[in-house]
């Protein structure tokens, strides 16, 4: 091994030699002269917001050994970033601030700060909180042991830090803390260098701390920021420095920021005032300010004046390649829905789920195939580097070998000594690389899943209504718990004056197919029930419709549909081999199951006909219907919930609201499961016209 150290050392020295000997290092005059020229080219893509020349740019100067690696990682991923390649800035990011030598180059130094903060910010966008703190946190210990703690990008690190640790719930004073000595050190970059950068970086800083503090609904801390953030502002105005369509933007933010934390605090007149404000400013009046107020308009539960702001997306998206990605459809379009159904519009928002619906599956198609694209990239661009650092280093070796002929023999034994070790560590390597490439494509392919799913349930439960009418002589509620991330149970209602249809559903099987064939049922029962039909002939033509040839899969759904006169309580329904609903005698005020003709699920036999049944009035007698995820709930030992024990708690419990039926058989079947997991999905309705 010593032997082999000596070699090493020689070798080093005889390369200085024949370096300096044949010219290869050039003049440093020239090669400072050629590394402005690089940067001079970058900034001048950079200024354009030319992105993928930006990109072509590093990657060609990086080769041609103009700009070094740490730098050429830098603007690589700052391209990709903005052409919307977050893994890929991610990967460029991460090798970056591998490939930085501390006190190698001050200039590095400035870019590996820089790089670090776009990375924790990139990993805060994504979620990945812990990542994000552990990339800031190595950062800042880094920064602080060169004595480089002084920079506005050292300051934004440390709101990272304070931002992450907020979120895992880590010591409230700490964080508070690392934001104060951030906020601090930015005044004081302002008052040593008032520049244009710098009031920037201050207000990208002071931003992120309030999205922190809006995100977790701490609305003093928000209030108490927002006044910071608004001074600031303030003061970059006042220097001459800002132009108005950026002041105008900012100042437009803190209103919105200020109402939210107001509202939040319960001071509605002057969170309303905020706002007028924000609506005063021109940014205000744009499609993406519009986009920005619906935030707080949903907040505030002003659902009219949100379903307004959210009409605005059409026109806001055009500028966008990317209009129906998973993330837009979960951000955007659903709230959207959510504000039009509960501004009443119910036009509306049946469009805006019809739409999604409609994109939903290319979406998912596209997040695919978009993911995999980046990650083939990746590994693509792994093998390049590797590959051309291979190319260079023969290139370089054999090159000088050539010229230290003298040391032929010493070179001779280097190469067999060096080859054999190399060739141990390559087989190592790519030992480890196969199970590390296995390892990722499990773990991508599990987050993609959850995600996709996540966002499928989302979307099932905004199709099922969460506020029921406020009308008198009325109380009903109804609530749906999937046993997986999406299911297959469905209820809904539709208010016709004072004719009210509502019903109860149970698709065959879990997951993704039943969410589509109760979306299905969903749509046709709001449909037919608009058109006055009876129930039976609802049924009917729902059969009709989700059975036959296009019922491919053999999906059927149970289903239980009831029409109820206001005024005197008479019931009509149709059953379509459901569950019997639950109804309370008049004279013992006991609950009995409804007794009902054994009628087919929809979706089975094509041209059935259903039969209507009724009941001469409910007044006063409360009707509980549900799937048998409640009566079939099973605890670790496999015994059932059972029919008697849902008989023996609705009659010895004291009816006071709909609400209360639903939450009590709620709390009874989690104490019956006893931890065990839900094996079905549970869906309960309650309906009580008072006498």
């Amino acid at each position: 091994m010593n032997d082999m150290k000596d070699i090493f050392k020689l070798l080093v020295l005889c390369a200085m030699t024949v370096w300096t000997m044949t010219g290869c290092g050039g003049s440093d005059a020239r090669i400072k002269q050629q590394q402005a020229q690089a940067d001079s080219l970058l900034n001048v893509a950079y200024q354009a917001n030319e992105y993928k020349r930006l990109e072509t740019l590093a990657d060609s100067l990086q080769e041609a050994g103009l700009i070094s690696d740490v730098k050429a990682c830098y603007w690589l991923g700052y391209s990709n970033d903005k052409m919307m390649h977050k893994r890929l800035a991610e990967f460029y990011w991460t090798t970056g601030m591998a490939s930085y030598i501390p006190d190698y180059d001050k200039d590095d130094t400035e870019v590996y700060a820089e790089m670090a903060s776009r990375l924790a910010g990139l990993k805060c966008t994504l979620g990945e909180h812990e990542a994000a703190l552990k990339v800031a946190q190595m950062a800042v210990s880094q920064l602080e042991q060169l004595g480089c703690d002084t920079t506005s990008n050292y300051t934004n690190l440390i709101i990272y830090i304070g931002y992450c640790q907020s979120r895992y719930g880590l010591n409230k004073k700490t964080a508070e803390e690392s934001l104060e000595k951030a906020y601090q050190q930015h005044l004081g970059y302002l008052r040593k260098q008032p520049s244009s950068d710098t009031y920037r970086l201050a207000i990208i800083g002071i931003t992120n701390i309030c999205y922190d503090y809006s995100d977790l609904n701490d609305f003093k801390n928000l209030l108490f920021w927002v006044n910071r953030y608004d001074s600031l502002v303030n003061c970059y105005d006042k220097a001459g420095l800002a132009p108005e369509p950026y002041t105008d933007k900012q100042r437009a933010r803190c209103h919105v920021f200020r109402a939210k934390a107001l509202e939040g605090l319960g001071q509605k007149g002057d969170a309303e005032k905020a706002f007028e404000a924000f609506r005063q400013t021109h940014y205000g009046q744009t499609p993406e300010g519009a986009i920005l107020s619906a935030d707080y308009l949903m907040f505030a539960k002003k659902w009219k004046e949100a379903a307004e702001s959210w009409s605005y997306l059409d026109e806001y998206k055009k500028q966008y390649v990317d209009d129906y990605s998973l993330e837009n459809i979960q951000l955007t379009y659903l709230n959207k829905y959510q504000s039009n159904l509960k501004a009443g519009r119910s036009d509306s928002a049946r469009a805006v789920a019809i739409d999604i619906l409609a994109h939903l599956d290319s979406a998912i198609t596209i997040s695919r195939y978009t993911e995999a694209i980046e990650q083939e990239t990746v590994r693509a661009k792994e093998t390049q580097m590797q590959e051309e650092k291979e190319r260079l280093k023969v290139q370089q070796w054999w090159t000088r070998l050539a010229v230290m002929a003298v040391l032929i023999l010493a070179l001779i034994i280097y190469i067999v000594i060096h080859t054999r070790m190399a060739s141990k560590v390559k087989k190592a390597h790519e030992a480890l690389k196969v199970a590390y490439d296995q390892l990722e494509e499990t773990t991508a392919v599990k987050e993609r899943m959850e995600s996709e799913l996540r966002i499928a349930r989302n979307i099932q439960m905004s199709m099922v209504p969460s506020v029921f009418p406020d009308i008198k002589g009325l109380d009903m509620y109804a609530s749906m718990a999937p046993a997986k991330e999406v299911g297959g149970d469905l209820y809904n209602y539709l208010l016709l004056d004072d004719k009210l249809y509502f019903c109860v559903g149970d698709v065959s099987g879990k997951g993704v197919p039943a969410s589509l064939f109760m979306a299905q049922a969903t749509r046709l029962f709001l449909t037919l029930a608009k058109q006055a039909m009876e129930p039976a002939e609802i049924c009917t033509r729902m059969n009709d419709a989700l059975s036959g040839n296009d019922n491919k899969t053999n999906m059927f759904v149970t289903f239980w549909l009831g029409l109820v006169d206001l005024t005197n309580g008479h019931l009509t329904f149709c059953n379509a081999g459901h569950n019997p609903p639950v109804l309370r005698e008049e004279a013992t005020e006991n609950y009995q199951f409804l007794e009902m003709i054994p009628n087919p699920p929809i979706g089975i036999l094509p041209g059935m006909e259903y039969k209507n049944e009724e009941v001469e009035t409910i007044k006063g007698r409360p009707l509980f219907i549900y799937t048998d995820g409640l009566n079939e709930a099973e605890n670790k030992e496999k015994e059932l919930f059972g029919d008697e024990r849902l008989l023996d708690i609705l009659s010895n419990t004291q009816f006071s609201s709909a609400q209360q039926v639903i939450e009590t058989l709620g709390a009874e079947v989690e104490a019956h499961r006893h931890g065990a997991e839900p094996n079905d999905d549970l869906t309960m309705m309650c309906l009580h016209i008072p006498l």
